[in-house]
């Protein structure tokens, strides 16, 4: 079983309001196809709900936010997703649209639900579910698709873990580091980015790693890395291995 983070700097232009990249979607689509293993996919918001995040000061801790700032941030998340589900069809999978909402309770993942998307994997079809807002008592935060592949990992039994980014992997300065443990630099959060950027990333990786599961954090331009490290030949990336 593999997890796959597609990036929202990777599937969208964030530099632009609600620009999707079908192109690159499709591709790692493509590569997914071919490593031929049960797979889950989790795709970030980028310049869909990210964009709307941040206007309406949304954090990933609950609060009272403008119920407009929701909407939209959902509205926006159900458009790239529907850009998401034509692209993997086009790249050769058959996706299986699950909206966070279908896995997720408040804060709590619905583990009956997960183990259900890990049989769906396993029967060819390809399980995708994505970043959101979701309700949480009365309050709303943002569920980050980071968050979401952390939760996911130890209750479908993942075996190596993707988040694909518009980046090599972690750097230190100009040296990317190809591992990284409990006691190496961490990344900063990138300005604006309400899910934490490339720290959350780290953070998650390494909850990913402690619960048993690979993790490689890579360039998701480049999406045939992630066959030959699920296959076992190498990895160009920073990887986290389990613990």
């Amino acid at each position: 079983m593999l997890l796959v983070k597609m990036g929202g700097s990777v599937i969208t232009d964030k530099s632009s309001k609600e620009s999707p990249r079908p192109a690159a979607i499709t591709r790692i689509a493509r590569a997914i196809s071919r490593m031929d293993e049960p797979t889950i996919i989790v795709h970030g918001g980028g310049s869909y709900g990210h964009y709307w995040s941040v206007k309406y000061g949304m954090h990933t801790k609950p609060g009272i936010v403008d119920p407009r700032g929701v909407a939209r941030v959902k509205r926006s998340m159900v458009e790239l997703n529907a850009v998401v589900l034509k692209a993997a069809e086009r790249g050769g999978l058959a996706p299986y649209c699950m909206p966070p909402s279908t896995l997720v309770a408040g804060k709590k993942l619905l583990l009956e639900r997960a183990r259900e998307a890990a049989r769906i994997a396993k029967s060819c079809m390809t399980p995708i579910t994505y970043g959101d807002a979701l309700w949480c008592g009365g309050k709303s935060y943002i569920l980050s698709g980071d968050r979401i592949m952390s939760m996911l990992a130890p209750a479908v039994g993942a075996r190596l873990a993707f988040f694909a980014t518009n980046v090599d992997g972690v750097y230190d300065g100009d040296e990317l580091i190809t591992e990284m443990g409990g006691g190496r630099a961490s990344a900063s959060a990138v300005p604006g980015d309400v899910t934490g950027g490339m720290a959350r990333k780290v953070a998650e990786s390494r909850r990913i790693a402690r619960s048993g599961t690979d993790v490689l954090i890579t360039n998701g331009g480049n999406p045939d890395r992630m066959i030959y490290a699920a296959r076992g030949e190498r990895f160009h990336g920073t990887l986290f291995r389990r613990e």
